[in-house]
């Protein structure tokens, strides 16, 4: 089997082509930037002439897509909303439309925030009740409905509360920012559950090596925890005696993009497809602390 994965230079990416290589899976990653590893194509997905280049000449058996532009806040200003759609819209189509051209199957990484975040239900990975509160979330809800048209061999996998050795996330911050300052202030009001890259790839890998297509939900299991819950586990992890002030969001203050209050992802799915759930959040945290040497450097 032949793998082509998006985004490797980014957290997830970077793991799902770690464990692909790990399983002795023919693997080739792309990304923006130039880079002298083996196995790699650089390529804008935003190019839909070069995506189809790049697919046709590879001839993969499945793409996992995992390029993404992620900066929610940023998505938010006015030049940038352009190239947010460019990339999670239009990328998207292009990839599943080089996809369908060689017959090879898609998974492509979807978002919590494709939603309105409101209420206290969890949300089901077939639920079309969508309406996203930011750029961020529309442009990604444009990209999994530009796969789901396009495409019959495809998994959209939604993820939130991402983290992983190969990028920036909310981990390192608290990290940085508890090491530098008595006591923080976290929201308490925005409620989901971590996601441990690591532990994902090894799931996506697991999921496009079958054909159980569809929609699905993927997060470390442990419950569903606010913000200022992880970030008092992440110091109690790294021994910090810090101390974490709950305040709502109200409080906290408002970011440009609005955030979802309920980021509850429902993944029983995963079970009844005969997928392993993720480990517990707060063992995949102490994994992660402990794959990025902190504390011991």
């Amino acid at each position: 089997m032949k793998v082509f994965v998006t985004g490797v230079h980014g957290q997830l990416g970077f793991d799902v082509l770690g464990e692909l290589k790990s399983r002795g899976i023919e693997a080739v990653g792309s990304d923006m930037a130039d880079s002298a590893e083996p196995d790699y194509v650089k390529l804008d997905i935003t190019d839909s002439a070069a995506v189809l280049k790049v697919i046709e000449t590879l001839k993969p058996d499945a793409v996992i897509h995992c390029a993404a532009w992620t900066a929610v806040d940023a998505a938010e200003d006015e030049e940038n909303i352009p190239k947010v759609y460019a990339v999670n819209e239009k990328g998207c189509e292009n990839i599943a439309k080089a996809c369908k051209s060689v017959g090879c199957k898609m998974l492509s990484i979807s978002t919590d925030y494709v939603f309105d975040g409101q209420g206290e239900r969890p949300r089901q990975p077939d639920d079309k009740n969508y309406a996203p509160i930011s750029v961020y979330g529309d442009s990604k809800l444009k990209g999994e409905l530009a796969v789901s048209r396009t495409l019959d061999k495809y998994f959209i996998v939604r993820i939130a509360w991402v983290f992983g050795k190969n990028g920036k996330n909310f981990v390192r911050t608290m990290l940085n920012v508890g090491k530098k300052y008595p006591e923080v202030r976290v929201v308490n009001d925005q409620i989901g559950t971590p996601t441990y890259t690591l532990d994902l790839a090894r799931l996506l890998v697991d999921m496009v090596l079958t054909d159980k297509y569809g929609y699905y939900h993927a997060t470390n299991e442990g419950g569903y925890i606010s913000w200022y819950d992880f970030t008092c586990e992440i110091f109690k992890q790294a021994g910090y005696d810090t101390k974490v002030i709950p305040v709502t969001t109200a409080e906290y203050g408002l970011s440009k993009a609005k955030r979802p209050f309920n980021s509850r992802l429902d993944k029983s799915k995963l079970k009844e497809n005969g997928f392993a759930p993720l480990p517990d959040w707060k063992d995949a945290l102490s994994r992660y602390l402990e794959e990025i040497n902190y504390g011991t450097d």
